[in-house]
């Protein structure tokens, strides 16, 4: 019975503490949706970033390798911009979208495959 109480207890903090991560809200600014959709995924020779039309102008795109190097930045985008990997190797992308002030509204990952 000694030994079952610590390991109950550890399990109940830990529990709560998962739970307590999931309340928090998304970073987006729209409830419950993305802001933007990205396609294909995985890609090949280009990425469509596909943005949400009720979005205000002077956004900016940044991706990033899985290892955190800035690999593209674009600013004051359209409603669809389509990016070349030229430049892109195999693996796993991060990508930020900011709006004017700087403030990541919306964060995701994608592939390429190669």
């Amino acid at each position: 019975m000694k030994r079952i109480l610590p390991i109950l207890i550890f399990i109940l903090f830990f529990a709560a503490q998962s739970d307590a991560q999931t309340t928090r809200g998304p970073m987006t600014e729209q409830p419950g949706g993305k802001i933007v959709k990205l396609y294909p995924n995985p890609a090949k020779t280009y990425i469509t970033f596909d943005f949400d039309k009720d979005q205000q102008k002077g956004r900016t795109v940044i991706i990033y390798s899985f290892l955190g190097k800035k690999m593209y930045e674009a600013q004051n985008l359209s409603e669809k911009t389509t990016i070349a990997l030229n430049d892109f190797t195999r693996g796993m992308y991060i990508y930020h979208l900011t709006d004017a002030a700087g403030k990541v509204i919306d964060s995701g990952k994608f592939q390429v495959s190669q």
